[in-house]
């Protein structure tokens, strides 16, 4: 797995702990905790932008399945960092697809796509499918776009086992606090705390996503690495837009003193989507697979995590 540390990455780890495999990892900048991973987790510290450390990484583990997590997957970081962007969600897919074929050919690989492929379309009137145009309208969403290129291109070319994953938005417990629902959470929870004055800043809150719970995100990934059809895309999403106004006005319901809202135009995206949402029936009929976790239940539970931060 790359980006075994990471928001995504924890989650599935802890998901992993259930079954019986060996587990390799590489996490990148930080060092990894050994503390907090069982002696059957072997993670290390690994950048996927350099060809030797992931071919190195490859060549060590002899994977069976390969989760290919690590991203720059924060929308509005690559607009500002748009070359390292590019190096890790390009250069980093290519160095790992080479390593795979080179090393480990017959490992099956499950990329991690995004939504943000999908872009600004003309309005639909459904849900968009697999099979819909991609048009994306930023650095991060022109990566993955490009990402699944390259995993179509050693699919079809090189025989390798790629499914692609074209995750919608999730959030829930450990996220950081560059997402939005994890944003307004952690101001809620530093405002209880008194560390912060009582109001919440926020951009646009009039814009829609297919917002799902990252713990039913993460058995997504691990039944479609197990039972994808080889060189398929599935839509990780529900099916349901949520608007941010909703999710806002949740997390205010669910705190412990009065708060204000105010509008932050710095927290407002250079192109953003108005709705966003996915349609699940692929995943679902061939995969089983489909969100159960309540959207309310995400939000209190990241809200919690917040104040566990902040209270300790």
């Amino acid at each position: 797995m790359t980006g075994a540390t990471g928001f995504v990455g924890n989650h599935l780890v802890d998901l992993l702990r259930k079954t019986e495999a060996e587990f390799f990892g590489i996490c990148f900048p930080d060092e990894p905790e050994p503390r907090k991973y069982p002696s059957e987790f072997h993670i290390h510290k690994a950048d996927v932008r350099s060809e030797k450390e992931i071919e190195e990484s490859v060549k060590i583990s002899e994977p069976d399945y390969i989760f290919h997590l690590a991203a720059v997957s924060n929308v509005g970081q690559s607009w500002q960092k748009r070359k390292e962007t590019f190096e890790v969600n390009v250069m980093g897919t290519f160095h790992l697809l080479e390593a795979v074929r080179k090393h480990a050919s017959k490992a099956r690989v499950l990329f991690i796509s995004s939504s943000d492929v999908y872009g600004l379309l003309e309005s639909y009137p459904k849900p968009l499918t697999e099979k819909d145009p991609v048009c994306p309208v930023s650095p991060y969403g022109f990566t993955k776009m490009s990402g699944e290129n390259l995993c179509r291109f050693y699919s079809e070319i090189e025989g390798l086992d790629i499914i692609i994953a074209r995750s919608f938005p999730h959030t829930g417990p450990g996220q950081s606090p560059d997402f939005v629902c994890s944003d307004w959470a952690s101001q809620i929870a530093r405002i209880e705390k008194n560390l912060s004055p009582p109001m919440i800043k926020v951009g646009n809150i009039e814009a829609e996503r297919d917002f799902i719970d990252v713990r039913d995100v993460v058995k997504a990934y691990f039944s479609l690495i197990k039972k994808g059809r080889r060189g398929h895309i599935y839509n990780v999403s529900s099916g349901r837009a949520t608007s941010l106004t909703k999710i806002l006005d949740v997390l205010l319901q669910n705190s412990r003193v009065k708060i204000d809202v105010k509008r932050d135009r710095s927290k407002l995206r250079k192109v953003d989507i108005p709705v966003l949402v996915g349609d699940n029936r692929k995943i679902s009929e061939e995969i089983s697979w489909a969100p159960a976790i309540p959207i309310e239940k995400t939000l209190l539970d990241l809200l919690q995590y917040w104040r566990g931060v902040y209270h300790s």
